[in-house]
């Protein structure tokens, strides 16, 4: 059974490449779901999947790629809404 998450990622996420690289890692998890940048500055990730993918890719979220500066990640379990695909919107 698919569960998802929703996280909101701070810290310098913007023009660093932070979606692409998360597209990657949801893509390489099988997870389906969607990147994007808010006006806020931060980036928001929803991604469904299975349990063991989803804690993957919140570790990653934490780190994100040797570009960004991650200051915050905030996630919660949120209901799944059958996405295909991850998005980079």
């Amino acid at each position: 059974m698919a569960k998802a998450i929703k996280a909101h990622v701070q810290g310098r996420v913007q023009g660093v490449h932070f979606r692409d690289n998360t597209k990657q890692q949801a893509e390489n998890l099988a997870l389906a779901g969607y990147a994007k940048n808010l006006e806020d500055g931060s980036v928001e990730v929803f991604a469904e999947g299975d349990e063991t993918s989803l804690q993957a890719l919140i570790d990653y979220l934490v780190n994100g790629p040797a570009t960004a500066e991650v200051m915050q990640v905030d996630h919660e379990e949120v209901e799944p809404r059958n996405a295909s695909g991850f998005q980079i919107l």
